[in-house]
C-alpha cells in the first residue's frame, strides 16, 4: 500500500502542467449557444462540440454586466468594485486599470514557468505617453481612469509604458478597447503596429437596430473593422504553432466579437436567421473552430485545458427578440448591462482531455473571478501572494468530486450603473429598483415605504418575474449583511 501510494504521488508530481487556453467571447449571450438554447436561431457547432467534449455550466456568471470590470475580475480574482473604477468601462485612451504589482492569472502562471500570451480585445487600459507640454497633468492616480486621456495630449511616436506586459503577459497583440471605441489600432508587445494618424467619422445608425456601429476618432490608415476578428484568430493560431512544447503556455484570447460593430465577413453574411448579429456569432463560432483545430493538428490538444466563456450578457433588446424571434439571453430576463440574469449569466464550458469526463453538465454557481484560485490549484501554487479576496477554485467541480464551489459564500455582480446583486443558493437580491443597466426602466426612484431593492427565488422563478422583496424581510437582511461583509473584505492594500 505504501509503495502504491508513493507511485501515485510520484506520478502526480511528474505529470506535465497543462497548457491553458482561455477564449472569451465579447457580448455573447447564453442563448446564442445552440446547445444552451435548441430553440434559438443561431447555429454554433464548434462551441457545441467543445461542450460535448467537456463540462458545460448552466449557472456561470460574470462579475459585471459590462466589459472592463469583468476582464479585471477574471485576471485578478477580485470583484471589480475593488478597483479604481468600480462602475463603468474604460475607453481606448484610458490608462492601465490593474494596479501596480497586483498579481494576475498571467503572473501566477508565468511564475510557474508558463509562456503567457494575450491576443484580442484588451480593454484594461494602457499607459499612453503624454506629449511634453501635457506631462504636468499626469499627477493623480485616477487620471486616465475615471475619464479617458485627451488623445491630442498623447505622443503616438512613443510606445505605451504599461499594459499587458506589466500584467504578466510575455506576448501581446491587442486592440486597446472595444471595436467601437477609438483609437482603432493594434499594439504588439505594447508597441504600435501602425500609428493611429488616420481618422474615421464613425458609423452612426439611423434605426433601432445596432449593426455596424463605431464611434468617430483616430485610426491606423490600414485598419479594417471587418478584418479585426480574423486578424486575432490568425495571431492566436500563430502563438499556438510557435509553442515548442518545452514550456506550458497560457493563451488568453479575448475576442472582439460579437460586440458592436456587427461586421461579419462577407462569407458569413446571410448565414443565420438573426441578421448581422447572428451572422457575426456564427463567424465567432467558426473562428473558435479554427483555433481548436490548430490545437489538434499541433498535438497540443491532449494536454490543453480549454475554457470558453463570455464577458457578460448579449446586447439584445426586446425589439430585437420580437424582430428575429431569437432570445440571445435564453430564458433569462434582461441583457448586457443589467443586474438581471440576462446581464451576467453566461455560457461557460471547460474541456480537459483525460481529466474532465465528456458531455458533463454542471449546475454549480460559479463566477469568472474563480480562475485565479482554480489555476493555483492546477499548478499547486498556494502562495499567499496569489490568494485573492474573491476567487474560489472550481477544480473539484471539474474533477467531479463535488457538485458546488467549496467555501464560496456567494457570487456578487455589478450592473453598468452600479447596482449590486448578490446570489446565494436559490436566492438573488438586487440593491436598487429597475434593471440597473440598459433595459428600461433602468433606475426607479421608489416612494416612501416602497421596497429598496428586488428579491427573487431563482429555483422557482428563473425568469425573475415574481419580485418578493417585501414578503421576505429576513432573507433580505441576511443577504444585505452578507453583501456588506464581502464589500468590507480588504486583504490587500490597494483598496
Amino acid at each position: 500500500m505504501i509503495c502504491t501510494a508513493y507511485l501515485t504521488l510520484s506520478e502526480q508530481r511528474s505529470s506535465p502542467k497543462p497548457n491553458i487556453l482561455y477564449i472569451l467571447a465579447d457580448d455573447l449571450g447564453y442563448g446564442d449557444v445552440s446547445i444552451n438554447n435548441p430553440e434559438g436561431k443561431i447555429s454554433t457547432p464548434n462551441i457545441d462540440k467543445l461542450a460535448l467534449q467537456g463540462m458545460r455550466f448552466t449557472d456561470a456568471h460574470s462579475p459585471s454586466a459590462v466589459c472592463t470590470p469583468t476582464r479585471y475580475g477574471l485576471l485578478t480574482g477580485r470583484y471589480p468594485f475593488r478597483s479604481r473604477k468600480p462602475v463603468g468601462v474604460l475607453r481606448g485612451y484610458s490608462r492601465t486599470l490593474i494596479e501596480q504589482d497586483l498579481p494576475t492569472v498571467a503572473s501566477l502562471l508565468k511564475s510557474e514557468g508558463y509562456q503567457t500570451g494575450v491576443v484580442g480585445k484588451w480593454h484594461l487600459g494602457v499607459d499612453w505617453v503624454l506629449k511634453p507640454a501635457f506631462q504636468q497633468i499626469d499627477t493623480q492616480d485616477l487620471y486616465g481612469i475615471m475619464e479617458e486621456m485627451d488623445p491630442e495630449a498623447i505622443d503616438f511616436d512613443k510606445d505605451p509604458i504599461k499594459g499587458p506586459k506589466t500584467a504578466g503577459f510575455d506576448y501581446s497583440y491587442i486592440l486597446p478597447a472595444s471595436l467601437d471605441m477609438p483609437p482603432y489600432c493594434y499594439l504588439e508587445n505594447q508597441k504600435l503596429v501602425e500609428k493611429p494618424d488616420g481618422y474615421t467619422d464613425g458609423n452612426k445608425l439611423t434605426t433601432g437596430y445596432t449593426g455596424p456601429f463605431w464611434r468617430a476618432g483616430k485610426k491606423s490608415p490600414s485598419f479594417d473593422f471587418y478584418k479585426v476578428l480574423p486578424t486575432f484568430i490568425e495571431k492566436g493560431k500563430a502563438f499556438l504553432r510557435n509553442q515548442s512544447g518545452k514550456k506550458p503556455f497560457f493563451l488568453y484570447l479575448p475576442l472582439s466579437a460579437p460586440h458592436t460593430p456587427w461586421v461579419p465577413d462577407q462569407s458569413y453574411q446571410g448565414k443565420s436567421k438573426v441578421g448581422e448579429y447572428g451572422d457575426f456569432v456564427q463567424q465567432v463560432d467558426a473562428s473558435i473552430g479554427e483555433i481548436l483545430q490548430v490545437l489538434e493538428s499541433t498535438g497540443l490538444a491532449k494536454n490543453t485545458l480549454v475554457i470558453f466563456a463570455s464577458d457578460n450578457g448579449p446586447y439584445w433588446r426586446q425589439n430585437f427578440i420580437e424582430q428575429f424571434d431569437h432570445k440571445a439571453a435564453g430564458p433569462f430576463r434582461g441583457m448586457k448591462g443589467d443586474a438581471y440574469e440576462g446581464g451576467h449569466r453566461i455560457p461557460f464550458i471547460v474541456k480537459w482531455p483525460g481529466k474532465i469526463k465528456a458531455n458533463r453538465v454542471s449546475d454549480a454557481t460559479t463566477c469568472l473571478t474563480n480562475l485565479m484560485a482554480t489555476c493555483s490549484d492546477i499548478v499547486k501554487n498556494h502562495s499567499d501572494k496569489f490568494k485573492t479576496e474573491d476567487s474560489y477554485s472550481i477544480l473539484p467541480v471539474l474533477m467531479g468530486t463535488t457538485s458546488s464551489v467549496t467555501n464560496q459564500p456567494a457570487v456578487v455582480h455589478c450592473s453598468s450603473i452600479g447596482y449590486f446583486a448578490i446570489r446565494q443558493g436559490d436566492w438573488k437580491m438586487i440593491e436598487g429598483l429597475g434593471s440597473g443597466g440598459f433595459t428600461e426602466p433602468r433606475k426607479i426612484e421608489g416612494k416612501a415605504g416602497d421596497p429598496e431593492g428586488q428579491l427573487f427565488n431563482l429555483k422557482k422563478d428563473i425568469g425573475e418575474t415574481q419580485e418578493i422583496y417585501a414578503q421576505n424581510p429576513a432573507k433580505v437582511t441576511e443577504l444585505h449583511e452578507l453583501l456588506e461583509k464581502i464589500k468590507a473584505t480588504k486583504s490587500r492594500p490597494f483598496q
